[in-house]
C-alpha cells in the first residue's frame, strides 16, 4: 500500500498539499473508525483521477480508504477551495525554479469564467452578404 501511495503523491506534493488541507474535523461524540490519512486518500482521488476508474472500483485494498471516504473527501477538499490552492502552490514553487513555460499556458472555462449568452458585442469578419453585428 505504500509504495503506489507514495508513487502517486510524492514528498515534494505531499509537503505542498499539506499547507493547503484544512484540519480534520474533530469529532466531539468520541468513537467511530478512524480517520484515514489524508495522503492516502489523496493518492486514492488520484488514482480516480487518473485511471478512469469509478469512486465505486476504487481498490481499497490498494490505498485503505474505500471510495465512498475518498469521494467524501473530494467533496469537502473542494468546498474548502483545496485543489484552486493547489494548483497556486505549484505553479509559484515551479515559477520561482524557473520551470514555467508561459508560451504553452492555455486559459479555458475552468479558469476564467464564460460569460452567458454572450454579453458581449463584436465584429465579425464577413464570409457572405450581410455584415450584421453578431454576438459571441
Amino acid at each position: 500500500m505504500a509504495g503506489i501511495v507514495e508513487r502517486l503523491v510524492p514528498d515534494e506534493l505531499w509537503e505542498l498539499f499539506q499547507r493547503v488541507v484544512p484540519e480534520a474535523p474533530s469529532r466531539p461524540q468520541g468513537g467511530g473508525r478512524r480517520r484515514h490519512g489524508d495522503r492516502e486518500v489523496l493518492a486514492a482521488i488520484v488514482f480516480v483521477a487518473t485511471s478512469g476508474c469509478t469512486w465505486q472500483q476504487l481498490p481499497t485494498s490498494s490505498f485503505g480508504p474505500s471510495g465512498a471516504t475518498a469521494h467524501r473527501r473530494f467533496t469537502e477538499w473542494t468546498k474548502a477551495r483545496v485543489w484552486a490552492k493547489l494548483h497556486r502552490l505549484v505553479l509559484d514553487e515551479l515559477g520561482s525554479r524557473g520551470e514555467l513555460d508561459w508560451s504553452r499556458c492555455a486559459i479555458d472555462s475552468v479558469n476564467m469564467r464564460a460569460l452567458k449568452k454572450g454579453t458581449w458585442q463584436v465584429r465579425i469578419l464577413s464570409t457572405g452578404a450581410s455584415t450584421t453585428r453578431r454576438s459571441t
